[in-house]
């Protein structure tokens, strides 16, 4: 995922993209910013929402995502889209609950959640494999960043 700001900021300073620790403690309204863009997923929630369920950023809404039918299959061109909020909305529901989890952005622009043991979740790959496969589950991934 591309920060266009961050980027144009960047390409005009001459600096290389960093990686980006967007821990709350080091800078607590640059990481509530970015996880505020990163939590919008507007195509999933509008997605959800038609389908009846609420997307409250609860590990409960992740069980029920993994539950509804996979209507956004049957659209080629959706089906990238759907799977990309889905591993971002799946890293809002860890950042938001799982402590000391916070967003981390690669060089380049790649979002993954970083766990307070140092361990990464690729949650976009994830979601995108939820999306085209339906496995991992979403709240079995989930599970799995909240046991450690």
């Amino acid at each position: 995922m591309k920060i266009p700001f961050l980027d144009n900021w960047l390409r005009r300073h001459g600096e290389p993209a960093p990686a980006a620790d967007l821990a709350p403690e080091k800078d607590p309204e640059r990481a509530a910013a970015v996880a505020e863009l990163l939590s919008e997923c507007e195509l999933l929630r509008a997605r959800a929402q038609a389908l009846g369920l609420d997307l409250d950023d609860t590990p409960a809404s992740l069980a029920a995502l993994d539950q509804l039918p996979p209507r956004w299959r049957e659209d080629p061109e959706e089906l990238p889209w759907v799977g990309n909020d889905a591993g971002l909305y799946l890293g809002t529901v860890i950042v938001r609950t799982v402590r000391g989890a916070s967003w981390h952005i690669w060089p380049g622009g790649h979002p993954v959640v970083r766990l307070a043991s140092g361990r990464e979740i690729g949650v976009v790959e994830a979601g995108l494999d939820w999306a085209v496969n339906g496995a991992p589950q979403l709240s079995q991934v989930y599970a799995e960043a909240a046991e450690i």
